[in-house]
């Protein structure tokens, strides 16, 4: 495959040269490492940015900012209970960093308040007028029509009266155990009740099985599309829930919790019971983040608060609606796709066209493939094809997320019910599927499959799949080796590789993975495969030093790393020490990086970016100029986590054919300036322009250009 010139690295195989700086010595300095959570809140910030850019279209930058709604639940219901977790149990350790878990909390009040102003001010100040000017119309309560307001008097009690439930407080009433993230109101009442109970506060837990925005119909309003929230419907009617009595304040509020899973490796007996038990809990672990709307009284936040345990600094009074992710469906509720991205149809390799006989066609040569520039649909096929076959008589495959209604499980399912030996090992423990990955689970057993669950304390992250086939009186295998999951929705959102291949060694190497995480004893030897937690770490650090080696020997060194994240402290040393040696190196780190470049004397030689586009990216490349071979793709990001406690795959690409394409396709990134953000040595990341006299390129928007259709 050919990239325009202009998207080279002109320089990306020639010596740099050492600094003149005297290198550094003491590589684990405090300052030489930025802090991890506030590195990932960073990331959360650039995806907030995007809702103001304007190349992209309005219902993107909408979906954009929502997302950031979702990325910052997440990270409190993770990364902030954690911190809170460590002051709770007096086990504050500093990180490579020097800050200690308080100095941390306190930074992320700090920027998180002004993160979430700034992201309503947005929503308010820029994009409702714009979604207004496409008559698209997200109306309050004070812009409903007489008509309107008559149709939601009726909804409210057609739809949500018979199913809301009102909780006075009282002594029989105490306050009462609010689900995670859960939209209620907080209200006060005067007046005695039926029972003679004065009033007092009362809550009202939003329904959560009604669809948080509705459509106005066509015919009460004067044209476009019109939504309403359900929380402006219950808030109009709230009175309606306490007969004979005066309501005074009404405001909404909504309470995060820690929604992280913890098992004892040594207390549990069967992973998929203790699972079960532990999925009832997240939804009401302990509070890290309340939220009101913003003209809730003091004297209502202080008393909410209190029932939560938290402090004035994890209350956020907020302009607009509380759950603003759930406007996540509105793109779909409009028929407006002059307002999203274009539609596009995935490229497909002749010899992966539905007509071909796949095994033949990897037999001919190993396929490749970069989602969703490039059709998950031959990944899929593969294992259809493999549960119909005949000489088919084992699959084995890993399944960390495959999403609830996914054609590799209905392959699976089949393909046991057809006799075939079929054998999964799902990783019940990938957070926030857990529930869905137990319900997946249960189908292959019922259908005939063996299911397994990995080994307890290490994820099972890797993704494979080996299929078993009889030929010509002997067994062939057949091997597909990814970055990303087998889920065919994130595979049109997310960039991921995908190799499919009948190599002898790769499939062999497949194979023992799948021995270690079915079977016991020791750790098998890879031939090509590198495999955490055994042998990824080492040989990357092997693969450093042989490029540091060549340049200090005066030989063109040149690293290039594509992860989500880096912050395991060996991996961050090893590239401060290539760079100092004179070795160039470029990382490409969408997330989470602890590596602080372009510090003198220590990373001069070290570029990062990160890319926040149209599309997720989430593949991971590994390249070393001077390693055989030069490039391997991997289910690894280099944290602690994928390095040392969990199963992960890096698999080598082979034909010089894949490295020269997935070395322009690196080049093709780092030559990106317009989704590219770069991180300065201050920890703060800068968007890329293309300056006087340069042309725009956009990486995905090129590799969407080149691989589609």
């Amino acid at each position: 495959m050919d990239f325009p010139a202009d998207v080279k690295d002109p320089v990306a195989s020639t010596p740099v040269e050492a600094p003149a700086t005297p290198p550094v010595t003491d590589l684990g300095k405090h300052e030489y490492y930025l802090n991890r959570e506030l590195s990932q809140l960073a990331f959360n910030l650039r995806v907030l940015e995007q809702a103001l850019d304007e190349s992209h279209p309005l219902l993107e930058r909408l979906k954009f900012l929502l997302i950031f709604s979702s990325n910052m639940d997440e990270f409190f219901e993770i990364r902030v209970a954690g911190l809170k977790k460590q002051i709770e149990f007096q086990r504050e350790q500093p990180g490579p960093d020097g800050m200690g878990p308080r100095d941390v909390l306190e930074v992320i009040s700090q920027q998180v308040h002004a993160a979430v102003r700034r992201q309503y001010e947005i929503f308010n100040d820029i994009l409702l007028p714009a979604l207004e000017r496409e008559n698209i119309h997200i109306l309050r309560r004070h812009q409903w029509t007489p008509e309107q307001a008559a149709w939601a008097r009726r909804y409210f009690r057609d739809e949500v009266l018979p199913v809301i439930s009102p909780i006075g407080l009282d002594p029989a009433h105490p306050f009462p155990r609010l689900v995670n993230k859960s939209l209620n109101f907080i209200l006060t009442l005067e007046g005695d009740d039926a029972f003679g109970r004065e009033g007092g506060y009362a809550i009202v837990p939003a329904p959560r099985s009604l669809p948080r925005i509705i459509r106005v119909p066509y015919h009460l309003t004067d044209g476009g599309d019109n939504i309403v929230f359900l929380s402006s419907i219950i808030h109009a009617h709230v009175d309606e829930l306490f007969p004979g009595m005066t309501v005074r304040d009404c405001h909404k509020f909504r309470v995060t919790r820690n929604a992280d899973l913890e098992m004892n490796a040594a207390e549990v007996e069967d992973i998929a019971l203790a699972l079960k038990g532990e999925l009832s809990s997240r939804r009401f672990g302990t509070a890290v983040k309340l939220e009101v709307s913003a003209g809730c009284p003091d004297h209502m936040c202080e008393f909410l608060l209190e029932q939560f345990n938290l402090t004035e600094s994890e209350l956020f009074r907020l302009d607009g609606p509380l759950n603003l992710h759930r406007l996540l469906k509105l793109p779909g509720m409009l028929h407006r796709p002059d307002l999203l991205y274009p539609e596009f149809a995935p490229g497909l390799p002749a010899a992966l066209e539905p007509h071909r006989n796949i095994f033949e066609s990897i037999r001919r040569e190993d396929q490749l493939l970069l989602h969703p520039f490039q059709s998950f649909t031959p990944v899929v096929d593969f294992l259809r094809t493999a549960a119909r076959d005949p000489d088919v008589v084992a699959i084995k495959q890993t399944l960390y997320r495959s999403g609830g209604k996914s054609e590799i499980v209905d392959a699976l399912a089949e393909a046991a019910r057809n006799g075939k030996e079929v054998t999964a090992v799902v990783e019940l423990r990938a957070r926030f599927d857990e529930e869905e990955n137990l319900q997946l689970a249960s189908r292959l057993q019922e259908a005939g499959a063996v299911v397994v669950y990995g080994v307890l304390g290490y994820k099972t992250h890797a993704k494979m799949s080996l299929v078993v086939r009889r030929e010509g009186g002997k067994l062939k295998r057949y091997a597909h080796l990814g970055t990303g999951n087998y889920h065919s929705g994130n595979a049109r959102l997310y960039t991921d590789y995908s190799l499919l291949t009948d190599d002898d060694a790769l499939c062999g190497d497949v194979h023992r993975v799948f021995q270690e995480l079915t079977g016991m004893g020791k750790p098998i030897k890879m031939r090509d495969i590198l495999h955490a937690p055994f042998t990824l770490q080492k040989q990357l650090l092997v693969m450093i030093d042989k490029e540091i080696a060549a340049a200090k020997a005066g030989k063109p060194a040149h690293i290039i790393i594509k992860v989500n994240g880096l912050t395991e402290k060996r991996m961050i040393k090893a590239l401060y020490k290539a760079s100092q040696a004179g070795v160039k190196v470029d990382l490409i780190v969408r997330g989470v990086c602890c590596l602080r470049p372009r510090v003198s004397g220590l990373s001069d030689n070290i570029r990062v970016i990160s890319l926040i586009g149209r599309f997720l990216e989430h593949s991971r490349v590994y390249y070393f100029l001077n390693s055989d071979p030069q490039i391997y793709c991997s289910s690894a990001d280099l944290m602690e986590r994928n390095l040392l406690h969990r199963v992960e795959v890096a698999f080598p690409i082979y034909h010089q054919k894949q490295i020269k394409r997935i070395r322009a396709e690196l080049d093709t990134y780092l030559a990106d300036n317009t989704q590219a953000w770069e991180l300065d040595a201050q920890g703060q990341y800068h968007r890329l322009a293309p300056g006087k006299h340069r042309s725009p390129k956009t990486a995905q928007q090129i590799l969407l250009d080149k691989l589609m259709n």
